[in-house]
């Protein structure tokens, strides 16, 4: 048997750019992508903390040390500049690997800066 787990999560990271004429997916900053490993193209889970959306993207890179966090095409619909997410990945595991599991887990300030991690 397989069980699907948090891979990792972005802790309240804030929209900094909204871009509706694009294809789609959520630019983040490289440096907070690796931090959690998280990697381009990966699948997201984003709840809104703001207004309560939840939405499905994807990961693009970001600018490294930018801080940035932008909502690309259809998902720039679902928040605003300055609105605090949480983003998500899954794993698929099996029911040894889910015994010693951890997710790896970032909180970010108001300026999208690690402040306090569990990896």
């Amino acid at each position: 048997m397989y069980c699907k787990l948090l891979k990792s999560k972005l802790h309240h990271i804030r929209v900094t750019q909204a871009e509706k004429e694009y294809e789609g997916s959520l630019s983040i900053d490289l440096d907070l992508m690796e931090a959690v490993g998280i990697v381009n193209y990966e699948k997201l889970l984003i709840a809104n903390l703001s207004n309560g959306e939840r939405f499905e993207t994807y990961a693009i890179v970001g600018a490294r040390g930018s801080g940035v966090c932008c909502l690309n095409g259809a998902a720039a619909y679902k928040g605003k500049i300055g609105d605090r997410l949480i983003v998500m990945t899954w794993c698929t595991l099996s029911e040894e690997e889910v015994l010693t599991h951890k997710p790896k887990v970032v909180r970010l300030d108001e300026n999208n800066k690690i402040v306090a991690a569990a990896v």
